[in-house]
């Protein structure tokens, strides 16, 4: 009977975890919102290179600071260099590359392309992660998707240009993502979250200072100083995510980040949603709310399986 306790406790503290990651992830996904936004309204008045540097120094500054790395430098350390080089320089493609797009396009289409990613993460962990979805899974994101397209409604009007490059930025998003979840195994979040902004910053480093134009107001100067603190946030949300869930289990979640764009387009651009924005929104809900469910059920088959397995014993 104590064996059977113990068994039981344990699944119990373990099943909170994927809900947990699920929570984290949607809160990731509002503060690369915000990013997205603030990075749009200070394109009007700096050059794209310089935000982007300063996107990266900032978070540097912070976490050093909130983490006391002149006391443990060790959480740097790490035996899989060539996977944060990779990982870190995907992070960088893909913040330049949607920085870059948001300029010329609405956040609504960039953000309608990036919405793709959770085809190829969902695609891509299995062969690479042993993290295999399942039919209902996909049928979710899929579901998801065409939400997103009910939102956008692309094919209604000519796409820019810059539409490659929220392509591109999706692509090394998609990275980003798989690499994470391959790091977690080995190395710390803390260690994860400063070297990727490192070689970032360092890398995007000649662009942003030979662009550089000294802020007009106090106030692009907290923006500026902003985009560290959301990036950084956000992407330590992320990582721990995906310590505590599967990716195939977190892809769908990225969905919600329509909800934040819309509330922020109104609130800072006074983008008013249409009626395919309300219906999109709620399909794009409706999907996350299922795979809530599926992994409820799941977790709950689980313990009772394993109750009656050790039951039985």
């Amino acid at each position: 009977m104590d064996s059977l306790q113990r068994a039981v406790s344990g699944w119990h503290q373990l099943i909170p975890e994927r809900f947990i990651g699920i929570a984290l992830i949607c809160f990731a996904f509002l503060c690369f919102s915000c990013l997205d936004t603030t990075a749009k309204y200070l394109g009007q008045y700096l050059p794209t290179e310089q935000v982007v540097w300063m996107r990266f120094m900032t978070h540097i500054f912070y976490g050093i600071l909130l983490f006391r790395l002149w006391r443990t430098p060790q959480v740097l350390h790490t035996r899989r260099w060539g996977l944060q080089i990779l990982r870190a320089l995907c992070l960088l493609g893909s913040t330049a590359f949607n920085f870059f797009a948001i300029r010329y396009m609405q956040l609504a289409e960039t953000v309608s392309i990036m919405f793709a990613t959770p085809f190829v993460v969902t695609a891509l962990a299995g062969p690479l992660l042993n993290e295999w979805a399942g039919l209902r899974r996909w049928m979710a994101i899929i579901v998801g998707f065409i939400g997103i397209l009910v939102v956008t409604r692309p094919g209604f009007g000519e796409m820019h240009w810059a539409a490659l490059l929220s392509v591109c930025s999706m692509l090394c998003y998609a990275i980003y993502v798989l690499t994470t979840r391959m790091l977690t195994q080995t190395d710390s979040p803390v260690g994860m979250l400063m070297i990727s902004a490192i070689v970032a910053a360092t890398a995007i480093a000649p662009f942003g200072i030979s662009a550089w134009q000294m802020p007009s107001s106090a106030w692009h100067w907290v923006l500026l100083l902003a985009t560290g603190a959301l990036g950084g946030i956000g992407h330590f949300a992320l990582i721990r995510a995906h310590v505590l869930a599967p990716a195939p289990v977190l892809a769908p979640f990225m969905y919600t980040q329509i909800l934040w764009m819309v509330a922020l387009g109104y609130l800072v651009f006074a983008d008013v949603p249409t009626v395919y924005t309300v219906i999109g929104a709620s399909i794009v809900t409706a999907s996350g709310l299922y795979i809530l469910y599926r992994e409820r059920k799941i977790s709950k088959a689980e313990v009772a399986a394993d109750a009656a397995s050790l039951g039985r014993g």
